[in-house]
């Protein structure tokens, strides 16, 4: 990885995020509008790229120059989301950069090419909660309406441990639902997504969704049925007041 890549993105992440942002930020919420200029604050003095204050160096500023490729941002990204000194707060934005980037179907297949496919599924265990319920929302949207991606999220032995997300006793709810998320989008019309799930279901003591061992992945109303018997484990786990 270029140095000076993934210190832009540690600058674009300091810059972005306040100082006094606090613990439990979140990634963008889709439904909401996007920010105008008028929403911008003030720029600080000595903040422009390469001015008094900066910690851009000339090195760093021609990288941006030259525009960094999607494949160099996802990378960074991945180095900023695994780099130990990284606070909570700069990682969420590192997700939240990482995330949009796959939304793109090119980019995303592009994941197995950058070799980002193990490090992506490492932060499925990651002691943070918040950083697995991130690590499964970026599953989820890699592998949607995505044969390719989905084909290599089997390869790389990440069904069983979404399953494992999605029905272990002590997670919390909000990553048993994303990882539901992920299993939904990697099922949907790939069959030995489907046959990997079932068999990892059943294996993990969760086979009594009605739907038996064999289930057609094309038929999305049982695939429905399957995901809303796992919504009501993680509801039954956690009954609102």
């Amino acid at each position: 990885m270029d140095k000076n890549l993934t210190n832009l993105l540690k600058w674009s992440i300091e810059h972005t995020v306040p100082s006094d942002q606090p613990h439990g930020a979140t990634l963008r919420d889709p439904d909401a509008p996007e920010p105008t200029a008028a929403d911008a604050p003030p720029p600080a003095l000595g903040a422009a790229a390469g001015g008094p204050g900066s910690s851009l160096n000339s090195e760093v500023l021609a990288a941006i120059m030259g525009g960094p490729s999607d494949a160099d941002l996802m990378k960074a990204a991945m180095e900023v989301l695994h780099d130990p000194e990284t606070s909570y707060e700069n990682k969420v934005i590192a997700f939240d950069n990482f995330e949009q980037l796959i939304e793109s179907l090119d980019n995303a297949n592009n994941l197995a090419n950058l070799s980002l496919w193990t490090p992506l599924l490492k932060l499925l265990n990651d002691p943070e909660s918040e950083i697995r319920l991130y690590a499964a929302w970026c599953v989820g949207t890699a592998v949607q309406n995505n044969i390719k991606s989905q084909e290599r999220l089997l390869a790389m032995g990440g069904i069983p441990m979404l399953v494992e997300r999605a029905i272990k006793e002590g997670e919390g709810e909000k990553v048993r639902r994303k990882a539901i998320y992920a299993l939904s989008s990697a099922v949907r019309n790939y069959q030995p997504s489907l046959d990997e799930t079932l068999k990892e279901l059943g294996k993990q003591g969760a086979r009594d969704h009605g739907k038996g061992d064999k289930v057609d992945a094309t038929d999305m109303e049982a695939i429905d049925e399957i995901m809303d018997f796992l919504r009501a484990k993680v509801a039954a786990a956690f009954p609102k007041a």
